[in-house]
């Protein structure tokens, strides 16, 4: 009986201890709570706040990843300096080679240049069609000196100098130079200003407007006179074409006086 008790004594001893042993276990399982890495929460905030911050510049970012543009063509030129604030100028260097094509193909006004450049260059006779001083106070001769003077500059997307140019910043230096008139640095923007003008009451200085693209405005020239207007084309550069080509007559969207 004894060793019986014994027995019984020491398993129920057993009994117990493994019991003690066993919730010992669960409440430690109960409360474990993992350790983090030192420094994790604060390196996991700096990154949500980055993240935040940089959410409003994503877009420009993700532009300027996969804007660009490629050609061939001797008077096309893509943008050279890094880091330099490029204006988007409504596709236009996108559609550069679509472009190229339909102005050689539509273009049935050609413009001898050459002639023209000799022109303006000489002295104005005035006469009622060429006023030297035109009715809203431009002077003529000034204006077109300021033409010639970018004439055969190359197209490029985002330049605003000889070495390159594109069409709005054209305008926008002529009319700072010749007019004292500052303008916005793109054609949407330059097609917000002044007021509209019926296409037979255009008068040098005038800007005129077209759709190259499929969405407008893409493209502005700044009128001379006789039909003609001096533009930076992305197909010859900074040139003179006629408003009667068929070309700029079917793109044709429309002209603002900036002068009052």
């Amino acid at each position: 009986m004894r060793h019986v008790a014994n027995s019984f004594g020491h398993t129920l001893a057993e009994h117990r201890n493994m019991a003690f042993a066993h919730q010992g276990l669960r409440l430690g399982a109960l409360s474990y709570v993992p350790r983090r890495k030192a420094g994790t929460p604060r390196l996991r905030g700096v990154l949500y706040s980055g993240i935040i911050l940089m959410a409003p510049w994503l877009p420009l970012f993700l532009g300027l990843a996969f804007t660009g543009c490629s050609s061939s063509a001797p008077r096309f030129k893509s943008p050279e300096r890094a880091g330099e604030r490029i204006v988007q100028e409504d596709d236009e260097f996108r559609f550069a080679s679509r472009i190229r094509e339909e102005e050689t193909r539509e273009d049935d006004k050609k413009v001898d240049v050459n002639r023209l450049k000799k022109e303006f260059t000489l002295p104005t006779v005035p006469s009622s069609s060429h006023p030297t001083i035109t009715p809203k106070g431009l002077n003529r001769d000034r204006v077109l000196l300021d033409v010639v003077s970018y004439l055969g500059a190359p197209y490029q997307f985002g330049g605003s100098d000889k070495r390159g140019i594109d069409c709005s910043a054209l305008t926008a230096n002529v009319y700072a130079s010749a007019i004292g008139k500052r303008l916005p640095r793109s054609t949407a923007a330059q097609y917000e200003l002044g007021a509209p003008v019926r296409k037979d009451d255009l008068q040098i200085g005038d800007l005129v407007f077209f759709n190259t693209t499929g969405r407008a405005p893409s493209h502005v020239g700044i009128f001379i006179e006789d039909n003609l207007f001096a533009h930076a084309s992305v197909s010859y550069g900074v040139t003179i074409s006629s408003l009667e080509s068929t070309y700029f007559k079917n793109r044709y969207l429309g002209a603002r006086r900036i002068v009052k």
